[in-house]
C-alpha cells in the first residue's frame, strides 16, 4: 500500500533527523577492529568521535539560520552532498589523522538535515499534530542511536569500511527523496537574509530567554543521560558484562522499546492531555527510574556480569519517559520563536550535541569504569533537567 502524502512527509523528515545519529553510533562496535588497522589504541578511535560531535555542534548554530536565509531544501543539497563526500573519505582513510580530518568534515555537514527537519515539522504542522509528528521524528533520532551499534556489528563482519560505505549511501536515499518529496518552506518572500552579525544579535537575545534556555537544557540533559550508555557501549558492555561485538543488540533493543513506547505515549496523548501536565509524569518517571537505576547497580554489583539484564533494564525504562518529553519540550521550545524557526531549532540540536559533547569528551571516560558510576551520571542529568523544568513552570507563572 502507497503511504499518504502526510505520512511520507514524515518519514523523510525522520531520516533527515536519524542521519547524524547514525553517523555517531553505527562505527562503535568497530573500535577495536579500527585501532587494530590504524596501530593505534581505542581511545584514539574515541578522538574520533568528539572531532565529529564538535564541529557538529558549532555547525548546528548555523544550519538554521542558513535555511532561514537560503532555503530549507537547499540547505539539505549542500549539507546531504558534504556528507557524503566525508563518509567516502572516512572509508578510505589510510591513517587516524585522516580518519579524523573527514569525521570532522562529516561532524560539519551531519547536523544540516537534523535541524532543518525539526524546523518544517512547525513550518508543516500545527497543535496537536505538530506534538504527533514531532512526536514520530524524535523517535527515529531517538532510535537511530540504537539501533547503528547493531546495524555497525553485522556490517562489521564485512569490513569496518562498511560502516562509513552504508553511510555515504544512506545520506544519498535520504538527499533523493528530500529533493523529491519535501516542499520548500521557506519561499522567496520568507527568507531573512543571512548575516554573521545577525546571527550573533539572534543568538544574544535567545540567551537572554531563561525559559527557552530552560526547555533546549532540559532537552539535552534527558538525551545525554541515556546517551552516555550509548557512547560506553563498547566498555560497558564487552568489559563489565562481558558480551561481546554481536550482542550490542542486548543493550540497543530493549532501550529502542523503551523509546518507542514513550513516543506513543506522546502521540496518542496529544490534544487529550495537557502538555504541562505530561511532562510532569514524564520526569517523575524518570527521576524514579534513575534512582532505581543507581539501587540496582549497588544492590547487584557482583552479578551483573551473569544477569546483564539489570544493567540495562532501567535504561530501557529510562526511556520511556524520555521519549514522552522530547516531543512536547522541542515543540514549546520551538514557539518561542515563531518567526525564526530554523534558527531556533539550530539551538536545540546545538544544546543536545553540545551534551552529547561534552558527555563524550568529559563524562564518559570519568564514568565509564563502573556501571554504578555509569548510573550515577544519568541520576545527577536527570535531576538538574527536572530542576530546570521545574524553574520553567515558575517563569510561565510569574509570566
Amino acid at each position: 500500500m502507497l503511504l499518504s502524502r502526510a505520512s511520507l512527509l514524515v518519514l523523510v523528515l525522520a531520516m533527515l533527523a536519524a542521519l547524524a545519529p547514525f553517523a555517531i553510533d553505527t562505527y562503535l562496535p568497530a573500535f577495536h577492529v579500527m585501532a587494530a588497522e590504524f596501530g593505534t589504541d581505542e581511545l584514539a578511535i574515541q578522538q574520533s568521535l568528539t572531532l565529529y560531535l564538535l564541529p557538529y555542534a558549532v555547525m548546528t548554530l548555523c544550519h538554521g539560520a542558513i535555511s532561514d536565509a537560503i532555503g530549507r531544501i537547499t540547505t539539505i543539497k549542500w549539507g546531504l552532498a558534504i556528507f557524503m563526500l566525508a563518509s567516502l573519505g572516512c572509508a578510505f582513510a589510510p591513517n587516524v589523522q585522516t580518519l579524523w580530518l573527514f569525521r570532522a568534515l562529516q561532524g560539519v555537514s551531519g547536523g544540516a538535515g537534523n535541524t532543518v527537519a525539526r524546523a518544517m515539522v512547525r513550518d508543516l504542522f500545527d497543535g496537536p499534530q505538530a506534538q504527533r509528528v514531532m512526536a514520530t521524528v524524535q523517535l527515529l533520532f531517538g532510535i537511530a542511536p540504537a539501533v547503528a551499534p547493531i546495524l555497525g556489528g553485522l556490517l562489521l563482519g564485512i569490513h569496518w569500511q562498511a560502516i562509513f560505505l552504508f553511510l555515504a549511501l544512506y545520506a544519498a536515499v535520504a538527499l533523493w527523496m528530500a529533493v523529491r518529496h519535501l516542499p520548500e518552506t521557506v519561499t522567496p518572500e520568507k527568507r531573512i537574509a543571512f548575516s554573521v552579525a545577525g546571527i550573533a544579535h539572534t543568538y544574544g537575545q535567545m540567551l537572554k530567554n531563561r525559559l527557552f534556555l530552560c526547555l533546549i537544557t532540559c532537552l539535552g540533559l534527558n538525551f545525554s543521560a541515556f546517551f552516555i550508555y550509548v557512547l560506553a557501549s563498547p566498555v560497558f558492555l564487552v568489559k563489565h558484562l562481558h558480551l561481546n561485538s554481536q550482542q550490542f543488540g542486548y543493550l540497543f533493543i530493549p532501550t529502542v522499546t523503551g523509546m518507542m513506547l514513550g513516543s506513543w505515549i506522546s502521540r496518542y496523548t496529544a490534544g487529550k492531555v495537557a502538555a504541562a501536565r505530561l511532562l510532569r509524569w514524564a520526569f517523575a518517571w524518570m527521576v524514579a527510574i534513575a534512582i532505581l537505576n543507581v539501587c540496582v547497580q549497588v544492590a547487584a554489583s557482583d552479578q551483573l556480569h551473569e544477569a546483564w539484564w539489570l544493567a540495562i533494564l532501567p535504561i530501557a525504562l529510562f526511556n520511556i519517559g524520555m521519549a514522552t518529553a522530547m516531543p512536547v519540550l522541542s515543540i514549546a521550545a520551538l514557539d518561542c520563536y515563531p518567526k525564526l524557526r530554523g534558527t531556533a531549532a539550530s539551538a536545540q540540536a546545538f544544546m543536545q550535541m553540545l551534551c552529547s559533547t561534552l558527555s563524550s569528551a568529559l563524562v564518559v571516560p570519568l564514568v565509564w569504569h563502573s556501571p554504578l558510576t555509569l548510573a550515577s551520571a544519568m541520576l545527577a542529568m536527570t535531576v538538574v533537567s527536572a530542576l530546570l523544568l521545574f524553574f520553567v513552570r515558575r517563569l510561565k507563572v510569574s509570566a
